[in-house]
């Protein structure tokens, strides 16, 4: 799934606490933005492994919210919500395609890696892949929360993000057509330097994602 429609996973669950503590409105969000999108910081590095932690974050995500309950403070519902978020984003990379260049044909079964378990789980394809037309209604739902709750720049930052989700959606499939014109153009020496998922089938075989 985009992104950006994790974040707008995190900005609901940041909606709801707003909803118990206004004052709290702009920490709840500044942490759901950052642990919706921070899985994914490891886009070039191991995606989907790195820092995807669905069983660990989640575990976070409950003591964080144990803690919340018991001492309620700036701090602890910061990271109850960034947890909340970034396990969340995990988790739902399982609905979503495998990792591939082109995850629309299905020929990855790996999924998100879940580190409790040593190995890899395999895609759901309820999202076929981020991007999907499916991804773009369900990141559009998920931003009707955060859009009703919020106003101001908080509002101003989510319809960017909605706007983001749009483009992107247009050009997923134009971009890999253009990643694979470039990297067919690249020397072979630089292929070490991309990511697998993005290298010609010989090069970039789905048992080499899992390294």
């Amino acid at each position: 799934m985009m992104a950006t429609t994790h974040v707008f996973v995190g900005v609901a669950l940041a909606a709801a606490v707003t909803a118990f503590a206004p004052e709290l409105a702009l920490v709840a969000v500044g942490a759901a933005i950052l642990g919706g999108a921070f899985p994914d910081f490891d886009l070039y590095a191991g995606h989907r492994k790195t820092l995807h932690f669905p069983v660990y974050y989640s575990i976070c995500a409950l003591a964080s919210v144990s803690l919340v309950l018991l001492t309620p403070t700036t701090v602890t519902v910061a990271a109850a919500v960034f947890f909340l978020a970034a396990a969340l984003h995990s988790a739902m990379d399982a609905l979503g395609g495998g990792l591939e260049l082109k995850p629309w044909e299905g020929t990855s079964e790996e999924a998100v890696y879940s580190h409790y378990h040593e190995r890899w789980v395999r895609p759901r394809r309820w999202v076929r892949y981020d991007g999907a037309p499916e991804d773009l209604l369900l990141a559009s739902t998920l931003s009707v929360p955060g859009l009703l709750v919020f106003d101001g720049r908080v509002r101003d930052v989510l319809l960017v993000f909605l706007a983001v989700s749009i483009g992107y959606t247009l050009a997923r499939k134009p971009m890999v057509r253009i990643a694979e014109f470039v990297i067919d153009r690249l020397p072979e020496t630089v292929h070490a330097y991309v990511p697998v998922r993005f290298l010609p089938v010989e090069e970039g075989t789905l048992e080499g994602q899992s390294e």
